[in-house]
């Protein structure tokens, strides 16, 4: 039988990390927990529950994730968000991977959670993660806050059954002030990536974005939740291209 890491970066996690730390219990030879430095009850909930926390001052998500692989004490690793669970189906899919372990890298579906309901409309399902990997066979994509796991070319790949359940935003208001924040993260790298503020996309990305997400990604199908999910991707498109354009304008190049 393969041993494996569960590796899981935190910040305030108090409320999510004991649902994320009860899927995973008795999977993993070593559960990780690298936390950036909570100042609520996060610390204590890992190690009361086993896990080896290490204090790392947040670095970026791609890099604070990249760090915790890095440090873990397998090979083989199972990164996971602490606002994250293993569906009984999905734990079952792994451990008969770690009973024969044939393929480099491993894909789940994750199912996502908004206003008390699972969304499986508007592009949100199947929202297929590579998360069980040898971590000598992958490579750390996506942009922040926003990051993704790849295999390396070459590497062999397959998809396990079950969900990765992602307990995200409660309501309107918590995901509207996450989607500030994180727009403001990703205007900054985008700018850091040499991408410069554009009024054409600031003008037709939003709209295009809702239109996409509501209409032909079937997002009405979800109701309400479906309907906030599309309008408030559009802001966060229109917040991200205005930070942008206003962050290119500040360093000029902007137009």
């Amino acid at each position: 039988m393969e041993k494996i890491s569960v590796v899981i970066i935190t910040l305030n996690e108090e409320a999510n990390l004991p649902r994320c730390l009860e899927s995973v219990a008795g999977l993993a030879d070593e559960v990780l927990v690298v936390d950036s430095l909570s100042t609520d009850d996060t610390v204590a909930i890992a190690e009361a529950a086993g896990a080896k926390v290490i204090s790392q001052p947040f670095l970026g998500h791609r890099e604070q994730k990249a760090f915790a692989i890095a440090v873990a004490r397998n090979e083989y690793v199972l990164s996971i968000d602490a606002d994250e669970a293993l569906s009984d189906e999905l734990r079952e899919s792994i451990r008969s991977v770690l009973d024969n372990w044939t393929h480099d890298c491993y894909f789940m579906n994750r199912l996502n959670r908004f206003m008390g309901a699972w969304i499986r409309h508007g592009g949100w399902y199947p929202d297929r993660k590579m998360r069980l990997f040898d971590r000598r066979k992958y490579v750390l994509g996506g942009i922040n806050p926003h990051d993704s796991f790849d295999p390396v070319e070459g590497a062999t790949s397959t998809q396990l059954q079950g969900d990765l359940l992602h307990y995200t935003d409660e309501g309107f208001h918590d995901r509207y002030n996450r989607l500030n924040k994180h727009s403001t993260i990703a205007a900054k790298a985008y700018y850091e990536r040499g991408k410069r503020g554009n009024l054409a996309r600031l003008i037709t990305k939003p709209p295009a974005r809702f239109v996409s997400k509501y209409l032909f990604k079937l997002g009405f199908l979800d109701g309400l939740p479906g309907y906030f999910i599309a309008r408030t991707d559009a802001h966060y498109v229109f917040m991200r291209e205005a930070k942008l354009r206003a962050h290119s304008g500040e360093k000029g190049g902007g137009n």
